[in-house]
């Protein structure tokens, strides 16, 4: 059986950085990672350009330590092919960024900074800035990143050319971040970006409280308008549930009325991903035996050590259990790509074609997802109208068709699966 192409677009992140590592360590008949996107998120793109360098760079080290300790090297996937990094979307389409005063924003950034002073080995010297698009570009005799090919296209560009050169249906987009590089993408080009065979998005909250405001949900609240965008692309007429123009300098095509098909999207809100968990004892047990190996210890488990202890830390510190689960790392980006991993298993359970649009101008409910549950129709309407809706649901006859994951084959399996495909060279 072929491999599943996917492409990632993330903001890493601590649970970004183990979601990619766990798409990484899938074996080369699993998965074929084509493209790592970059977008803005709890920390700028900059910084998420340095983490996501940086673990390559630790992996890298940590393929020669296996080696060298004659252990399966693992991370088949990443061995077989070279995924292209592409710096993406820097703001959200509405030009007003929130991340500041978020908890997330404080263990992202410690990513970056936590391994600068506790392990500035793992930092690699080069940090490939040229990837911007406002520094030169990459030279020809310039030596490349082992693992990685980096590049100067915008991520979008990038999203729609792998797109255009593989089959329709082939390619899995992952966005685990702030969906501005995928809404950039289908308004430069929609039907090339309709050739995905599904879009997989860590977003909004439906039954469940907020992350971030009471409704809202991180990735949602930080570029609403893109959320919006592009669940519409799941209705039969788009531009019928479409949100209105973004307060923005940015000028954007309107969405066409009619395309020559819908989006399949899978959404998983916190309403599932929240319980699934990674608690501090299951992480420490997994790495300990790899930091105290006879020969030096594991660079992976060294790294990821730094940051997932302090992760843990700032949790008991700051956060109500009932927000984050209870007492452990919910491991929200890692269950989407999980979920691509293991949807061929089945066992997966989706409430389908749900009506899901996204807030975007509320002062309180920015980025709040708002589900049409509603049975009633008109009984001989010439279109399936709702009983007393006048027009305030946009036209709810072509309503959006999100899928909305509600459960997983075994919450408790997910965290112990991911650690033994990550640390176990499997």
């Amino acid at each position: 059986m072929l491999p599943q192409k996917v492409i990632i677009d993330t903001d890493p992140g601590v649970d970004d950085v183990l979601a990619l590592l766990l798409a990484l360590s899938a074996s080369a008949e699993e998965l074929q990672v084509l493209l790592i996107s970059l977008t803005f998120g709890n920390i700028d793109v900059e910084s998420c350009l340095l983490n996501v360098v940086s673990m390559f760079h630790v992996l890298e080290l940590e393929r020669k330590w296996r080696l060298e300790s004659g252990l399966p090297v693992g991370f088949g996937c990443l061995s077989a092919h070279k995924p292209i990094v592409a710096v993406g979307a820097d703001t959200p389409l509405e030009e007003k960024a929130i991340m500041a005063d978020y908890f997330r924003a404080f263990y992202t950034s410690s990513l970056c900074a936590a391994e600068s002073w506790s392990a500035p080995h793992f930092t690699p010297e080069q940090t490939w800035k040229h990837m911007f698009a406002t520094t030169p570009v990459l030279k020809k005799d310039e030596e490349h990143p082992p693992n990685f090919s980096p590049t100067n296209n915008p991520a979008h560009k990038e999203i729609l050319r792998v797109l255009r050169e593989n089959p329709v249906d082939s390619v899995t987009i992952i966005a685990v971040g702030p969906l501005t590089n995928l809404a950039l993408a289908a308004e430069e080009d929609p039907e090339a970006f309709l050739r995905v065979k599904e879009v997989v998005v860590m977003g909004g909250s439906i039954d469940v409280p907020g992350n971030i405001t009471p409704n809202g949900e991180f990735n949602t609240v930080a570029c609403p308008y893109s959320a919006a965008r592009i669940y519409s692309l799941t209705s039969p007429n788009p531009s019928a549930t479409a949100p209105p123009p973004p307060i923005t300098t940015k000028k954007l095509k309107p969405i066409p009325g009619v395309l020559s098909r819908r989006l399949n999207l899978t959404l998983f809100p916190l309403d599932i991903t929240t319980p699934h968990l990674l608690t501090q004892e299951t992480f420490t047990n997994t790495i300990n035996p790899l930091l105290s190996y006879p020969s030096y210890p594991s660079p992976l488990a060294q790294w990821t050590k730094i940051f997932v202890d302090v992760t843990f830390a700032k949790i008991k510190e700051s956060c109500p259990s009932e927000t984050i689960g209870d007492g452990g790392l919910s491991l929200h980006d890692p269950l989407c790509v999980y979920y691509v991993l293991t949807r061929r298993r089945g066992g997966w359970e989706a409430l389908e074609d749900r009506d899901l649009r996204v807030e975007t101008r509320g002062q309180w409910t920015r980025g709040m997802c708002v589900v049409d549950r509603r049975k009633r129709r008109v009984v001989g309407a010439a279109k399936p109208v709702l009983l007393g809706d006048e027009g305030v649901w946009l036209h709810c006859g072509f309503g959006n068709r999100v899928r909305q994951m509600v459960k997983s084959p075994d919450e408790k399996e997910v965290a112990g699966e991911m650690l033994r495909r990550i640390y176990g060279g499997a």
